[in-house]
Order: C-alpha cells, then structure tokens, then sequence
C-alpha cells in the first residue's frame, strides 16, 4: 500500500508519515508550496491525506483572504485532481471549529456549522464544495473534524500550560470550570489507518476525539504529577481576569481573550460516529494515557535542552 501526504512536514503529518513507515507503508510527501505540485500526483496511492492549511492564529493578525485561498481554494484544486486520479481514498482534515468556536453540550456532525473566524469559515466552505461533488465509483472522501491534536513534539496552549506548572508558577485560572476533549496522535494514526483498511467505512464527516474529557484544573494536576510537583491551583475571581484580558487584548501580554477563552472554555466532542462505523468500542490510549505521553515528552525535551 502506498499513500501521499500533504502538510507532511507538520506535526500531524511527521507524526502520521512515521507511524505507517513503522508499518511498512510507503508514504510519498506531497508539497503545495512547490509551484509544480500538480505534476507530482502519484496515481499508484491507495489514499490521498490532505493536511495542508494555514492554521489558526490566535493572536488574529492573520491576512483573512489567506484563510480562503490556502484552507478553500486548494483544497478544492487537489480534490478536483483526486476525482479524476485513480486513487482511491481521500482524506480531508478540516477541523472542528468549522462547525462551531464554542459548544453547548456535546458537539456531534448532527450540529449546524455556525463558524465565526476566517479559519473555521474557509474549512466549512471546503467541506461544502467537497460534499457536493459526485464521486466516481470505488472512491470515498472523508471529512476529518479532530479537536485539539497533541502528541510528542506539538507545540500549542498545552505546551505554554505545561510551561507554567514546570515554573511553579500557580495556575491563576482554577475558578473556571469546564470539561474539554483532546486527540492524541496516536489514536488520530490509528483511526485514519483503520478507516483506510476498512472498506465498509462510508464516504462523510468524521469528528475525531478521544474517548474521555478532562478539565484544564486536571491536567494541571496531571502535568504536576509528571513533573513530581505539588499542584498548585489559584481561583482568582473570574472578574478580575476578564479585566486582565482585555488588557492583554490591546498590549502583548501572555494572557488575551482568545487564549482565555481556548485555555477555560468547555468543548465536548462526540466520538460516536466514527467508532460506530468502525465498530470498536472504544481507542487504544486513554484521554489521561494520551496526554501524560505527551506531557512526559515535554519533560525529556527540556532534560535534553538543559
């Protein structure tokens, strides 16, 4: 089996290309900034991974046009390729805030798309172009909706949380209280090879997330844990640091409101479809498992450095 991936030099693309070299797949990197990609399509692959993207920024400088040129109009480019290519499988990873940026209750790919940022809007307009288009008999697309990907070598909030506790910093945030789902990169790697040896696996959308929810208080005590530390909790009044973020909204302080909002807000992501289609009951790591991999990773790291 031989497959090409895009964005291959990012961390779910090293992390996805390595774990089916281990299994003795051959996986071809396919880069969109080359202005010659389009020649490089390999027809003898089984599936076809997009990855590429321009991610979101949550400092929000980002040009927003950029958004719909890289996350839309190339999506739709390669797709237009795919179809009349022989491969068999392509795979899109949009994301889930193509849905929603908050979420009441559970999120499941029953929930009408209400983006409110450049980057969920232009992933949602790929999904709808892509859906709409007829496939060829013997090909399938799957939309991939994975919620927040960690893994050794991920870089992100978690990594800054893990900062924070490793200074024995207090975490000030504790009187925020929420439940939020993550994505290891193991169980992404499984799913997606799963999805590509079972041909039972209809063509739709996908929602990826771990089987359980955490809150940020309890990955302050995992990360505390890890590192050997005491966890230490502040519940500053949620009053006062709203005022502190809208500081930081205005200045270049550590702490703005869409890094609050990410680091405090709740967001539950269903599993359900994906492991139904498959038929599994549940992944092989556990959220907790997953995320103590991770943050044991971050601690070799800085050994190393140090």
């Amino acid at each position: 089996m031989k497959m090409q991936i895009t964005g291959a030099s990012g961390f779910v693309g090293r992390n996805l290309k390595n774990f089916f070299l281990c299994k003795g797949i051959e996986v071809e990197d396919l880069s969109l900034r080359n202005p010659n990609w389009r020649n490089f399509i390999d027809e003898g692959a089984a599936a076809l991974i997009h990855l590429a993207g321009k991610a979101h920024d949550t400092s929000n400088n980002a040009d927003s046009e950029e958004y719909f040129l890289v996350n839309r109009d190339l999506t739709i480019e390669l797709f237009e390729i795919f179809l009349k290519s022989k491969i068999h499988d392509f795979f899109y990873f949009s994301s889930v805030k193509a849905v929603a940026d908050t979420v009441d209750g559970v999120l499941d790919e029953n929930v009408v798309s209400n983006p409110q940022t450049p980057y969920g809007k232009s992933k949602l307009e790929a999904e709808e172009y892509l859906l709409n288009q007829i496939l060829p008999d013997g090909k399938r697309l799957f939309i991939i909706r994975p919620c927040m990907i960690h893994g050794p070598g991920n870089k992100g909030n978690l990594n800054l949380l893990y900062k924070v506790v490793e200074k024995g910093i207090p975490w000030p945030l504790a009187a925020f209280h929420n439940d939020r789902s993550f994505l290891s990169i193991d169980n992404l790697s499984y799913l997606v090879e799963a999805m590509m040896n079972s041909k039972s696996v209809a063509s739709g959308v996908y929602n990826f997330a771990d089987d359980e929810v955490l809150s940020t208080n309890q990955l302050v005590n995992l990360i505390s844990k890890v590192l050997g530390k005491r966890a230490k909790l502040w519940s500053i009044p949620i009053s006062f640091i709203k005022i502190v973020v809208k500081i930081g909204d205005v200045l270049p302080l550590p702490l703005n409101s869409e890094r609050l909002k990410k680091l405090t807000e709740s967001y539950i992501v269903s599993n359900t479809k994906i492991k139904i289609a498959l038929e599994i009951e549940k992944l092989p790591l556990t959220a907790h498992e997953g995320l103590e991999k991770t943050i044991q990773s971050f601690k070799y790291k800085t050994k190393e450095i140090d």
